[in-house]
């Protein structure tokens, strides 16, 4: 409920300061009486028919918006410039969006030219200004223009603090300090980090358990760790179901529409999670069979 309340009260705020913000554009949004959305400019002439169920700026140009349940982008003419066929999308910095389903998520830019080809299972942002990406179960990180930095090679990779990276690579955890400086950059010879004195490079294979964030250390608790992946799948399930439908959140709960689907859409994330090789539940159980083969 604390959620569900956030997010209403979340919508009312950003509906509010974007009509301030429309002003500056020489843009107004307008609506008709079946609460659609469409646009007019500043001599008052329709340039977007009310056909929308959203309708948000992105950049000095384009708009992201939703038809039925699917999210696109058009231009303040009218243009389509990304069809709606997307069920999930975040405004990242309010110059990029991303867009995606289940494995197909890219970053666009205002033209709705590709910065990210619509090819990952995740992707967010990192300190520094970096993206990290996540293709078949394999992480990596690129930076806003969406030049590989590191390629999708690693187990897992994560930020604890901004001059920090903590990186998986083929069940051993390593961790790359920057000391001189201040946000993390990687730099362009990544290769020879372990010679670069604005660099610590640092390796804890024999404690994965204080890098990954898993305390399980027998196997009781491993298998407890299949019930760490309720909690997740389950958010996932509700966004999916609820929070990414963009008509109105209350509406959508009180009418219980999305139930049906709860049990299939669920199962599918929990399987996710669960099945995931590098980071899932059960990949610390993997990790040190490695290792004892290896020894």
């Amino acid at each position: 409920m604390k959620k569900l309340l956030l997010v209403i009260s979340l919508i009312f705020f950003t509906a509010s300061s974007s009509f301030a913000e429309l002003s500056n554009l020489g843009m107004t949004v307008i609506s008709d009486d079946n609460n659609l959305f469409g646009l007019k400019n500043s001599q008052g002439c329709i340039t977007v028919e009310p056909e929308y169920k959203k309708i948000i700026r992105l950049g000095k140009s384009s708009w992201i918006v939703q038809k039925r349940n699917k999210y696109g982008l058009i231009d303040s003419d009218g243009n389509v410039l990304i069809e709606p066929r997307y069920r999930h999308v975040d405004r990242i910095l309010t110059k990029y969006v991303k867009f995606g389903n289940d494995i197909n998520f890219g970053i666009y830019d205002e033209k709705g030219d590709a910065i990210l080809a619509p090819e990952y299972s995740s992707i967010n942002l990192l300190f520094g200004g970096m993206f990290l990406t996540c293709k078949n179960y394999k992480y990596g990180v690129t930076d806003m223009r969406g030049k590989i930095l590191l390629e999708n090679k690693f187990d897992d990779i994560y930020m604890p603090k901004p001059n920090i990276m903590r990186l998986k690579y083929n069940g051993t955890w390593y961790e790359i300090e920057q000391v001189a400086g201040g946000t993390f950059t990687i730099p362009e010879d990544v290769q020879n980090i372990e010679n670069n004195s604005d660099f610590r490079v640092s390796s804890f294979i024999n404690s994965p358990v204080a890098a990954s964030g898993y305390s399980a250390v027998t196997f009781t608790d491993y298998i407890l760790k299949l019930f760490a992946s309720i909690s997740p799948a389950h958010e996932e399930t509700i966004d999916e179901l609820m929070f990414s439908q963009g008509a109105d959140t209350v509406s959508i709960f009180m009418r219980f529409a999305w139930l049906p689907k709860y049990p299939f859409t669920y199962a599918k994330k929990y399987y996710y999670y669960v099945r995931t090789p590098n980071n899932g539940p059960l990949s610390i159980i993997k990790d040190n069979l490695k290792r004892k083969m290896a020894d």
